[in-house]
């Protein structure tokens, strides 16, 4: 496969993952007030396990600490990241959420960049962060300190999993952290059990959100992070936001004012503008930040 091939089928995966992640979470607002975020998230974790491990079992006798550790630290911010930003979700709405959550990613892709336009761009999202979460005088701190919370998870998530797909072959560095965040997530799910309200809907949805928010996408972004820059893969990302709204409100139901609608896309737009005018001979503070992490 040419270079142009290997990066076209890596954008077009990524977007399609963007789909899938969005359309994922869209059912977990379905299901959270049913029977949890804490139980979601443990579900998704399972789901993606059963998918994963049959086909990519890690080797554990054959790995180093230095190439362990990384992966046992994605499964930590894997739990941090799901948890709190569905029960941001459940508090904000997606289209809200997912917006905030987005800073983490940007806030990496221009990490210490010192242009003029990215200040300018980090300023526009910061009015736009603002403009959907207080201008409308009901603020929810609780469900904003969550988002900020999986933002900066978000951000974890991208420079270890760069880092696990680059150090360890397969789907072996998505199976060591599967299983490290299951063994953190049970417990803390088998407390919250009696209070559940299962269905066979409900379960069907549970199902679906592993499937769409964990096992396609996270065993994808090995294949994606192999093919495409990190500054590509940052501005696909860019239109999560948008696409988060889209089905917030598709499967939701949730009605968005008009500067709502304005802040996603401002939003959206600034980091989309940030990272395409980044020059393409240097290489992005992600990658230069994921080789050198220890």
């Amino acid at each position: 496969m040419t270079d142009g091939r290997r990066v076209a089928a890596g954008a077009a995966t990524q977007l399609g993952t963007q789909v899938s992640i969005n359309l994922g979470s869209s059912f977990a607002g379905l299901a959270i007030p049913s029977v949890g975020t804490v139980i979601v998230v443990a579900a998704r974790q399972l789901v993606m396990l059963m998918m994963v491990l049959p086909v990519s079992r890690p080797r554990f006798r054959s790995l180093t600490w230095r190439s362990l550790w990384p992966a046992l630290a994605l499964g930590l911010v894997l739990v941090s990241m799901n948890t709190a930003y569905y029960q941001s979700v459940h508090l904000l709405g997606l289209g809200v959420a997912a917006t905030i959550e987005f800073l983490g990613p940007f806030a990496v892709a221009l990490f210490s960049s010192r242009r003029l336009v990215d200040v300018a761009c980090a300023i526009v999202v910061g009015v736009g962060v603002v403009m959907l979460t207080g201008f409308d005088g009901s603020v929810n701190v609780g469900g904003i300190s969550l988002a900020l919370l999986a933002a900066g998870s978000w951000a974890a998530y991208i420079l270890l999993a760069r880092r696990v797909a680059l150090s360890l072959p397969g789907l072996q560095g998505l199976s060591i952290a599967g299983i490290t965040s299951l063994v953190v997530l049970l417990p803390w799910a088998l407390i919250t059990l009696p209070n559940a309200n299962f269905s066979w809907k409900i379960v069907l949805l549970l199902a679906l959100i592993g499937v769409l928010s964990s096992a396609l996408p996270y065993s994808l972004d090995s294949f994606i992070l192999r093919r495409i820059s990190a500054r590509l893969y940052a501005i696909i990302t860019a239109f999560g936001p948008v696409i988060a709204a889209l089905f917030g409100w598709l499967v939701l139901g949730e009605a968005f004012t008009a500067l709502q609608i304005i802040a996603i896309i401002l939003v959206s737009a600034a980091a989309c503008v940030a990272i395409t005018t980044q020059r393409p001979s240097r290489k992005s503070r992600l990658q230069e930040t994921a080789e050198i992490f220890p």
